[in-house]
């Protein structure tokens, strides 16, 4: 059968183990507004911090086909375990389907904003263990400028603790100080927050780590890579008006909207659910 290439009026689609990714579209509508979006939050498999790389990969293929049967022109894989673990896979996937389609994860962007903004090269990482242990960040450190040391900081349990709705309490607060002191020993002057979970607790990261270091999210690098990637395809939407976004997910709708809301800080309107083969089962 004929592959047809995707069209500028097709969605741009977006993905992450539950509301996390919604701080990278939040960039994406601001950036790209006349763009039309499809949000899916796995929320019936998370964390992804937690799940081995084999996982990660099975997941990601396989919401990036359900994504795909929803029309979608390109693909943000907007958690930072799923890139690290499968951009590579999903790039093969698509070629072997002949699809046209770019895959951009949020690893990349974010290194290149604190390689280029360090002053004194050291660089610290807050991120799952999964994200951690994958190497992707030192790869692309060393891709990037070989001379930038990276501190990395495994943070166990802090995306499920802001998936639930409380990162404001004292003991949270405690627990985030702790993961930050081997940033502040080692110096760093950027801190690349590797979960898209963490923008939400910014002001307590930059009270611990001090006015000098600079907390590197990746949705801004994110919005200006998929703008790239559209007009290099001819793919960008010339619509005169606002796009349109829509959100599906794996697990509970309600909970889903009451939380993600905070996070995109825009209404979420309805919210479908959606189950995966994997999910049912996982």
């Amino acid at each position: 059968m004929r592959h047809v290439p995707p069209l500028p009026e097709q969605p741009v689609a977006v993905f992450d183990s539950g509301v996390g990714g919604l701080t990278v579209l939040h960039e994406l509508l601001v950036s790209l507004p006349t763009e039309d979006y499809v949000y899916l939050g796995d929320t019936a498999r998370l964390p992804y911090g937690d799940r081995t790389q084999e996982e990660l990969r099975t997941f990601a293929v396989e919401i990036a086909d359900h994504l795909l049967e929803a029309g979608a022109k390109l693909l943000v894989v907007a958690c930072n375990s799923a890139s690290a673990a499968a951009i590579d896979t999903l790039e093969r996937h698509l070629e072997a389907r002949r699809l046209e389609i770019d895959v951009i994860g949020v690893i990349r962007p974010a290194t290149q904003l604190a390689v280029t903004g360090s002053r004194n090269g050291r660089i610290g990482l807050l991120a799952t263990p999964a994200t951690v242990a994958s190497g992707a960040y030192e790869r692309a450190v060393r891709a990037a400028d070989p001379h930038v040391h990276l501190e990395s900081v495994a943070c166990g349990d802090l995306a499920s603790i802001i998936e639930a709705g409380s990162p404001f309490e004292d003991s949270v607060l405690e627990l985030v100080r702790g993961y930050c002191a081997p940033l502040r020993a080692a110096q760093v002057d950027e801190v690349i927050l590797g979960c898209t979970h963490y923008p939400l607790i910014a002001p307590m990261l930059q009270r611990i780590v001090g006015r000098g270091v600079t907390l590197v999210t990746s949705g801004a690098g994110v919005a200006r890579s998929v703008e790239r990637a559209l007009a290099a395809r001819d793919l960008l939407n010339a619509q005169a008006d606002e796009g349109d976004y829509r959100f599906q997910c794996t697990g509970d709708v309600e909970s889903f909207r009451a939380l993600g809301t905070g996070f995109l800080q825009m209404p979420l309107g309805d919210v479908v659910h959606v189950e995966l083969a994997a999910a049912v089962t996982a």
